[in-house]
């Protein structure tokens, strides 16, 4: 595979890789003939047979039919953004997608592109990341080819308080992708971990450049353990971990996740660009995992017990303390006694 792959959606935005693959596809396993390409893609058959052999380097199977053309015979798993933004209808969120074979980090090539200006909604993937970043420091083990780890720059125009609601936002919109790509029963813990069984699938770190009273952009970073094997795990595990191939006993596609990620953050950042963080608050607290139940938040050396009652609007943790009062608790780790 190449070192990464750029893909500009819109009209007149289509690389010829994806157009390729869109044509194929259509055919549904019949064959494409090389005039049709030259004809439909208005490039050389010279060109066409160059972009085949560039699509069978990254593991297509596209065998040549004598006289007739080619048909495409199997598709890897793999991300790359002809196959991600083929079929894929969206306002902001994914119109432009990088992806890597290996990258130290999507987050930090997100916040880097951020800086030099890059359009809101651009989406950065990797197959592996080299330091993956996880919550308060922690690393995020990323191997290749079988999660996936991307990252999605925003201009939201918020306060910098406000931030913390894209955090839910983006948890809520990994929840329902779970949902409807494995048909598993995702929920959420505080403040940013998407759990099946109690384990954790899915985590997200969310970075911002801000000033005083404005947000230069934020960073959704994004990690989704897919096809995971438990020998993949980690021994020092804090918490728990699993896969959504592991709870629902077969392998789920990578790319079928991917695509319904994009939409559901795309539409989910519509709504709340348009109605606000009120449906969003909802929907993390109808999913939330931890509400109406006893716990314990940890930060460092100290800890705090009490029921978790709710968020409030700026993503702190309300947790009733056994006099009653109600605390607002920023950060920390979470455990259920």
């Amino acid at each position: 595979m190449r070192d990464s792959f750029t893909h500009t959606s819109g009209t007149g935005g289509k690389n010829l890789d994806q157009r390729i693959l869109e044509l194929f596809h259509a055919k549904k396993g019949g064959v494409v003939s090389g005039e049709e390409f030259s004809r439909v893609l208005e490039v050389s058959r010279t060109a066409v047979w160059k972009h085949i052999k560039s699509l069978k380097d990254l593991g297509y199977q596209i065998v040549a039919v004598p006289s007739q053309g080619y048909r495409l015979v199997t598709s890897p798993d793999i991300l790359i953004p002809a196959e991600i933004a083929a079929g894929l209808t969206v306002t902001r969120i994914g119109r432009r997608i990088i992806c890597f074979r290996e990258t130290d980090s999507t987050n930090e090539v997100a916040f880097r592109l951020a800086e030099e200006g890059v359009e809101e909604g651009t989406v950065v993937i990797a197959e592996k990341q080299r330091r993956g970043k996880g919550r308060l420091g922690r690393r995020w083990e990323s191997p290749a080819g079988v999660n996936l780890y991307c990252s999605v720059v925003l201009r939201p125009p918020i306060l910098p308080m406000q931030a913390a609601q894209l955090t839910f936002l983006s948890t809520v919109a990994v929840a329902r992708a779970v949902a409807e790509t494995a048909a598993l029963r995702p929920f959420i813990k505080w403040p940013n971990d998407v759990l099946i069984n109690g384990m954790k699938v899915a985590g997200l770190l969310n970075e911002m450049s801000a000033e005083t009273e404005k947000v230069n952009f934020v960073v959704l970073g994004i990690g989704v353990n897919i096809n995971m094997q438990r020998t993949q795990f980690p021994d020092d595990l804090r918490h728990p971990a699993t896969s959504l191939a592991l709870e629902a006993g077969k392998d789920v596609s990578r790319l079928y996740f991917t695509r319904n990620l994009l939409k559901t953050l795309d539409e989910l950042y519509d709504s709340y660009l348009a109605r606000g963080y009120a449906p969003v608050r909802e929907e993390w607290l109808a999913r939330c995992d931890i509400c109406g139940r006893k716990v314990k938040v940890s930060f460092q050396e100290s800890g705090i017990t009490g029921v978790a009652v709710g968020i409030d609007d700026y993503g702190a943790l309300l947790l009733q303390l056994p006099d009653g009062r109600v605390e607002k608790v920023l950060a920390g780790d979470v455990t259920i006694l």
